[in-house]
């Protein structure tokens, strides 16, 4: 029996970044709330934080798998906290929990969470980040990325 379930994107990217970046988050967010999807994400600031604000605020529900075992190290906008206690492994839990992975500027835990993606062949999305290969889609808008995780989660690529 297959049971029907929302769709859950992956949103990964820079734990510290500038305002303009955590606000290009907000706007995946919120599009994938919007159209019935989940965020899971690694739970604190920066991107993390970004995109759980934005889909908060457009009624969504939030995943956050944190590194740490404190679940108040998660940020506000986290509605579930898995405390995994593993550092940067639990990249990998973010992305094999993910129906599509987007990928917002970062650094090596980004690029990680990007490798991942690839190796586990879940589809992935770059804005502006890192580029691997062919087996990804490059775009430059957050709306398009966002819009692209959903129909590829859903099954419509």
């Amino acid at each position: 029996m297959t049971v029907n379930r929302n769709p859950i994107i992956a949103v990964v990217g820079a734990g510290k970044c500038s305002k303009k970046l955590r606000d290009m988050a907000a706007e995946i967010g919120k599009y994938i709330a919007e159209q019935g999807g989940v965020i899971v994400c690694g739970g604190m600031g920066g991107v993390m934080e970004g995109v759980a604000r934005g889909a908060k605020e457009a009624g969504g529900t939030t995943i956050g798998i944190i590194p740490t075992m404190d679940k108040n190290d998660a940020n506000e906008f986290i509605d579930y906290v898995i405390p995994t206690g593993f550092g940067e492994a639990r990249n990998i839990m973010v992305v094999r929990t993910a129906d599509a992975v987007i990928a917002l500027p970062g650094k090596y835990g980004t690029l990680s969470e990007m490798a991942f993606a690839l190796k586990a062949k879940k589809p992935l999305i770059s804005v502006s980040a890192w580029k691997l290969g062919d087996d990804m889609h490059q775009v430059e808008n957050p709306i398009e990325a966002a819009k692209m995780a959903m129909e590829f989660a859903r099954g419509d690529e």
